[in-house]
């Protein structure tokens, strides 16, 4: 749930948990967290006695945007595999993905995001270069989902 107070939190503590319906549960010590969304459409509609000379505006349908996940290159593959699920058309390969923004201590979590029924949309993987030893191989992971939660 999420906590209120007059300072805001920082962008940079936060916990990702994947859970595949097919069982399991994987995390990520993931860098960057983005695109945390929702859009709504709306259509103009106006009756024709309606005395104002203006439409109404009637919501339709609303949609979670896609989001993106980085992090460090690990001795992991449990996010290609799940991709790869996806490639081969496994229809059950949708996943629940918990985000949690963590307050400071890391103790608990102060606002939580869930995407419904994700899947992969896209994976990148790292861009390899021979011009820095401190560099960091990062893959990148962009999920859409059917519904966003947050609470």
């Amino acid at each position: 749930m999420a906590i209120l107070r007059e300072d805001p939190y920082g962008p940079f503590n936060f916990r990702v948990t994947i859970s595949p319906q097919s069982g399991g549960e994987f995390r990520g010590g993931f860098s960057d967290c983005s695109g945390l969304s929702s859009e709504i459409t709306y259509a103009d509609y106006r009756e024709g006695t309606d005395p104002a000379n203006r439409p109404r505006k009637v919501p339709l349908m609303y949609k979670a945007g896609d989001v993106t996940l980085k992090r460090g290159l690990i001795a992991s593959l449990d996010l290609w595999q799940w991709v790869d699920q996806v490639r081969k058309g496994k229809m059950d390969a949708k996943a629940t993905v918990v985000i949690q923004l963590m307050s400071e201590d890391g103790a608990e979590a102060v606002a939580t995001w869930r995407l419904v029924n994700a899947r992969p949309s896209k994976w990148t993987g790292p861009t390899l270069a021979a011009k820095g030893a401190s560099d960091v191989a990062m893959e990148e992971l962009t999920l859409v989902c059917e519904d966003l939660e947050y609470e």
